[in-house]
């Protein structure tokens, strides 16, 4: 199938650099949501275990001190030094959290998370099987499953993306009105680098936005949108 260009990380993400160091690689042709693929040589599990097996030489965070709680019995879990993590917070690994994120107050880090440098995870929000890239946050009350934020997205308090169909089927997103199988159970959402969702917003499973689309508190969207405004 030729899927639309809006899908591919190159115009999703267009400022990431997939050369630093902690930052993942997307496929050129395939639609960005491919790396959430539950296997694969380039799905976020394997990409993930590599860059954790290289960050074994690095230095991790000291956690002795720190008033949260970690579970790495499936995982590792590497913490840059300079992040910051807040009292009550659970991490479960395998986790990568980056140079500078912050992840706050009683946050709920799950199973293959991916934190980039300078990201957020706040208050009460919960992440699992995602990537946060540079600068993106989630910072009051979010769910982020099976998703992917691009740069410098910022999620309102309460913002929801589910991942998850309640007949638990395939998940399948539309463009202009056809319907297209995305191959994936658990999909969330892919917000293209900027955007902007609004309090208690709601992404049904299978969602991509465009860069600096901005969606309205309280708004339901489904779809894939090239540049949206949800009111």
């Amino acid at each position: 199938m030729q899927w639309p260009e809006i899908t591919t990380a190159e115009k999703l993400f267009p400022s990431l650099d997939e050369s630093e160091m902690g930052t993942p690689s997307f496929s050129i042709s395939q639609p960005a949501w491919q790396i959430l693929e539950p296997s694969g040589d380039n799905c976020l599990k394997t990409q993930l275990m590599i860059l954790l097996d290289q960050c074994k030489g690095q230095e991790n965070m000291d956690i002795s001190n720190i008033d949260a709680t970690f579970d790495d019995s499936k995982g590792m879990i590497f913490i840059d030094p300079s992040a910051v993590i807040g009292p009550s917070a659970h991490i479960i690994g395998p986790c990568y959290i980056g140079a500078n994120a912050q992840i706050r107050h009683a946050a709920y880090i799950r199973e293959n998370s991916w934190i980039c440098r300078d990201a957020v995870v706040g208050h009460c929000s919960e992440v699992k099987h995602s990537i946060l890239l540079p600068g993106a946050k989630a910072p009051h009350f979010n769910y982020v499953g099976d998703s992917i934020l691009g740069g410098s997205v910022n999620l309102g308090a309460g913002v929801k993306l589910s991942n998850l169909r309640n007949d638990g089927g395939e998940v399948f997103t539309r463009l202009n009105g056809e319907r297209i199988g995305t191959g994936l159970r658990k999909f969330g959402a892919i917000l293209g680098e900027g955007c902007q969702l609004g309090c208690n917003s709601v992404t049904n499973p299978g969602v991509v936005l465009g860069p600096n689309s901005m969606v309205a508190a309280n708004s339901t969207v489904t779809g894939i949108h090239q540049s949206a405004k949800h009111s």
